[in-house]
This record gives C-alpha cells, sequence and structure tokens, in this order.
C-alpha cells in the first residue's frame, strides 16, 4: 500500500497532485501501487514518458536530417513529466523560453563569432567565444526574468547557438518547432494521466509569502 510519506513525497514534487496514481487509474494499473512504491512508478513514468517523446523527435531528426532532437530538450522532457504543474513546465513558459535563448543566443553569435572558423573546424573555447557564451547567456536569463518565463533549460539552447553548434537560422526554426512538438506530446501525455496541464498557461500560481529576515523577495504583479 501507499504510504502517507509517499504520497506527500510525490505530491510535493510533481506540482501538488499525485499524477502517477491517476495514470494508472485511466490504464486500470492501479494494482501496480499495491506492490511497488510510488516513488518507483513515478520513476518509471518519467522514464517510459521521457523515451517516448525524445525517442519520436530523434526519429523524425533521422528521417528528416534536421536537428529535431538537441540536448537541451532533455531537460525540458524532464520538467514535463517530473514536475508537470510547475510553472517552469507550462507550454508559455516553455515555448516562450526557448524562443528568447534562440533569439539571444544568435544576437551574441552574430556579434561575437560569426567570422570566425566554424565549431566544427576549431570545437575549443577562444575569446570570442568566451563573450558569446556570457552575453547569450546572461540577456537570456534577464529577458526570462523580465517577461517571467523562466525555464532553465532555455539557458542550454542559447549557449549551443550563441558556441555555433547550432547556428543557421532554419535550424533555429526547426529547434522552435521541435520545442512546440515536445510540449504538445507533453500536453497529450499528461492530459491522459488525469493532470490538469494547462494548454498555455499556469493558472493561479502559488505565491510565496515573504518572511522577515528570509532574504525572500516578493515579486510585483
Amino acid at each position: 500500500m501507499i504510504s502517507m510519506n509517499d504520497q506527500a513525497h510525490v505530491k510535493g514534487r510533481s506540482g501538488r497532485i499525485d499524477h502517477v496514481p491517476a495514470l494508472l487509474a485511466h490504464l486500470r494499473l492501479e494494482w501496480l501501487l499495491q506492490h511497488f512504491p510510488t516513488r518507483v512508478v513515478w520513476a518509471i513514468y518519467v522514464c517510459i514518458n521521457g523515451f517516448i517523446t525524445i525517442g519520436l523527435l530523434a526519429l523524425l531528426a533521422l528521417l528528416t536530417g534536421s536537428p529535431f532532437v538537441f540536448p537541451s530538450l532533455g531537460p525540458t522532457a524532464y520538467l514535463f513529466f517530473f514536475s508537470p504543474l510547475a510553472e517552469a513546465s507550462s507550454p508559455r513558459n516553455t515555448i516562450l523560453g526557448h524562443a528568447i535563448g534562440l533569439i539571444c543566443g544568435y544576437a551574441a553569435f552574430a556579434l561575437t563569432v560569426a567570422s570566425s572558423p566554424p565549431f566544427g573546424l576549431h570545437p575549443g573555447v577562444h575569446g570570442p567565444r568566451v563573450l558569446a557564451a556570457a552575453l547569450s547567456l546572461s540577456a537570456t536569463g534577464a529577458l526570462m526574468a523580465l517577461f517571467r518565463v523562466s525555464h532553465p533549460p532555455a539557458g542550454a539552447t542559447t549557449l549551443i547557438v550563441s558556441l555555433g553548434i547550432i547556428s543557421q537560422p532554419k535550424e533555429l526554426v526547426i529547434i522552435e518547432v521541435a520545442v512546440i512538438l515536445l510540449t504538445a506530446q507533453a500536453l497529450a501525455i499528461n492530459r491522459l494521466a488525469g493532470v490538469p496541464y494547462p494548454l498555455w498557461q499556469r493558472h493561479n500560481p502559488a505565491v510565496t509569502a515573504p518572511v522577515a529576515g528570509s532574504g525572500v523577495l516578493e515579486h510585483d504583479e
């Protein structure tokens, strides 16, 4: 049986909802929770869905020869199924966060690295790439904070572009399309699991009240 501690652990980590038992109930597999700890079933849920979503995009990349799979999709997929109700996992934050990363990365690349040898010919770190990395990540972080679209994996996306690993405008469009496709998969799977995953933006996010002496800043509306 499921212990209260396990239930609290899953609810606290998955966005205040135990979505794994909901999925198993939909599939009539709730008996699994009578034989395995909740966190084990939850880990399997994350594993299977990560495999399916990234696997489909990797297959699409194989068939088209386009970069429909890239490193920063991995942490995005993890967020989708580990904490689907977190604000950073919402479609709005995911799609706009990666878009900001792509724009800032390409701008930094164009300003500093575009005239340098391609990454494949000169894979090491040199002066222009140091500046490009710093500019892209700082700008991405600032804009995500400004527009309230925090999505940590976008920090990796902007570095992939600013360092010249993927830098062609056509490829950047494909990357954003891949993000949208991954988000659509997460929406379908999480809704099937009974999770009220938002179509765009998380509604009524929890607000952390500032505590005297805690160093927590209250965000303005």
